[in-house]
């Protein structure tokens, strides 16, 4: 099997909690050689961090999802810090805006996001974005903060429009291509994802949402992302090897803390 990286999914989440050593088994014996499971709420960070602890394969990233910005504490620029001293630790996110479910905490998700933009500035360790229905205000917001001094960044499971990926491209930054690029409906999605240069995408699962054909409808796991991976490849007109190989020097050089992890 091509070896290959799911760059974002959920470990930590109940959906894993009776199988997880299964889980991540499969997901190597389908190629997928590293996970980053995403810390969505600073109260799961215990879990999510023991779960790199245990599997070398796995690393982790932390913050506070933008759906979640209003119902938590909000996190700190040295809290967050603190949080990035762990080896594993290589990413920081999701973090971003959702005006699609949560557009009342709209300036809440705002003052989240700058304090997630300010550490990942720090530590330039990646943001991972997580951008639903607020396209103009996310495009003006990193284009904002990239001015004030730079960082890297992912748009995590891109489903939104063309402009906000080439704002994104533009400043630096890299795609994510999920199982909604594998959905029989998204073929804008899969069009935008043509239009970009294949040295910035990426492939991840969300996991356990999101999950492509022919598993649409049950539980996702890293093991899948060979699927969306396939698709990816179709899309880049790619041997799956060749697009495998390509996503994962991607995915070094964008989350360099991992790739550089050696175990102790």
């Amino acid at each position: 099997m091509p070896r290959i990286v799911d760059s974002h999914c959920h470990l930590d989440f109940p959906d894993f909690d009776d199988d997880l050593a299964e889980v991540i088994a499969r997901a190597q014996a389908a190629g997928v050689e590293r996970m980053v499971t995403i810390c969505t709420k600073l109260k799961a960070l215990d879990k999510v961090r023991g779960i790199a602890e245990a599997y070398a394969p796995v690393f982790f990233a932390a913050g506070t999802h933008p759906m979640s910005a209003a119902a938590e504490p909000m996190v700190s620029v040295e809290e967050l810090l603190g949080v990035t001293k762990h080896p594993k630790m290589v990413g920081i996110g999701e973090t971003g805006l959702d005006y699609h479910y949560t557009a009342e905490s709209a300036e809440v998700q705002k003052r989240s996001l700058a304090i997630h933009i300010e550490v990942a500035r720090q530590t330039q360790l990646p943001l991972i974005i997580h951008s639903r229905a607020a396209d103009d205000d996310m495009a003006d917001i990193l284009q904002a903060e990239m001015a004030i001094g730079a960082f890297p960044l992912v748009m995590h499971c891109f489903s939104s429009g063309a402009a906000l990926a080439k704002t994104a491209l533009d400043l630096g930054g890299y795609l994510s291509m999920s199982g909604v690029a594998t959905f029989k409906k998204a073929q804008e999605v899969r069009d935008i994802f043509a239009a970009a240069p294949v040295e910035r995408i990426l492939v991840e699962t969300d996991s356990p949402y999101l999950a492509p054909p022919p598993h649409r409808g049950r539980r996702n796991e890293p093991a899948y992302t060979a699927l969306t991976a396939q698709v990816g490849a179709d899309v880049f007109n790619l041997p799956l090897d060749t697009f495998a190989a390509q996503t994962t020097q991607n995915f070094d050089r964008l989350f360099a803390k991992a790739a550089a992890w050696r175990p102790a």
